[in-house]
């Protein structure tokens, strides 16, 4: 019998899973590097569903001490939804047992930044909370929001497929010259040329998010019959390489809103979103 390899990776969930790399991994706390090794890990803690770096405690020029600061406490699950540790989750939360730890230099102190895990596959290894540096770099390049996945990729392929997004009898776009953007374990997001959108219905927010495959996300809010969508929409105006073919598009999440393609109303997917 043949394995479908999505419910094959989501079958571990509850595990802790790791990947060594072959990349120098370095990251910098303002011009201080505080990391650079070429023998890092990438480890999916149990629940997590985007990675972080493990890497020798050899390679880590800070001493490490134990953090006896608050531990923030998991998320609740959701009534019928698995228990999901989303980007929102900060790193200090770890469902695996070992010793949270603060790395501490000369002229700086980053307190929970570092986590010793108990399992002997990490043994001499601390994994490393991204957002605890200032910058991230996979050989000389500088990366964001999360290690790359080896197991995770985009493709954005335009079409002429009909798409329709609409909300309570209120469109908010219609168009036939979408870029679908495929991401191996999201639900197909559709961007759409803001000529096709109904610009004049939403209203830019102030949030922002950080994709590590396309880059930095502007949002957008809309009020629609009195109900109230708060970043219902983004967009990426200076998108990463693999998500040129998305710049200026706006998508919305499918999770909350009506979609239509070619004349069939899709299901709404479940997601951290929902």
């Amino acid at each position: 019998m043949a394995v479908r390899l999505d419910r094959l990776l989501h079958g571990v969930l509850d595990e802790l899973r790791i990947h060594p790399v072959r990349k120098r991994v370095r990251a910098l706390h303002g011009d201080t590097a505080v990391v650079d090794s070429t023998h890092a890990v990438i480890v999916w803690e149990p629940r997590r569903v985007v990675a972080s770096y493990a890497v020798p405690v050899d390679d880590v020029a800070a001493s490490l001490v134990p953090y006896a600061g608050p531990v923030p406490d998991p998320p609740a699950a959701r009534p019928g939804r698995p228990l999901l540790l989303d980007p929102r989750v900060p790193f200090g939360v770890h469902l695996g047992a070992g010793t949270p730890l603060t790395l501490r230099g000369d002229a700086f102190e980053l307190p929970g930044a570092a986590f010793r895990s108990d399992d002997p596959d990490l043994a001499g290894h601390v994994l490393l909370d991204w957002d605890a540096f200032t910058t991230w770099l996979e050989e000389d390049e500088p990366v964001m929001g999360h290690p790359h996945d080896p197991f995770d990729r985009i493709d954005c392929r335009r079409s002429s497929r009909h798409v329709v997004v609409a909300h309570g009898g209120h469109v908010l776009a219609d168009t036939t010259r979408a870029t679908f953007l495929f991401e191996t374990p999201l639900p197909t997001r559709f961007y759409i040329p803001r000529e096709d959108v109904r610009m004049d219905l939403l209203t830019p927010s102030e949030s922002t998010t950080v994709c590590a495959y396309k880059g930095r996300a502007s949002y957008w809010s809309a009020t629609l019959g009195g109900e109230s969508l708060p970043d219902i929409a983004w967009s990426y105006e200076q998108p990463l390489l693999d998500a040129e073919p998305v710049k200026d598009h706006l998508a919305f999440f499918d999770e909350r809103l009506d979609v239509t393609l070619d004349g069939q109303r899709l299901a709404r997917p479940v997601t951290p979103w929902s």
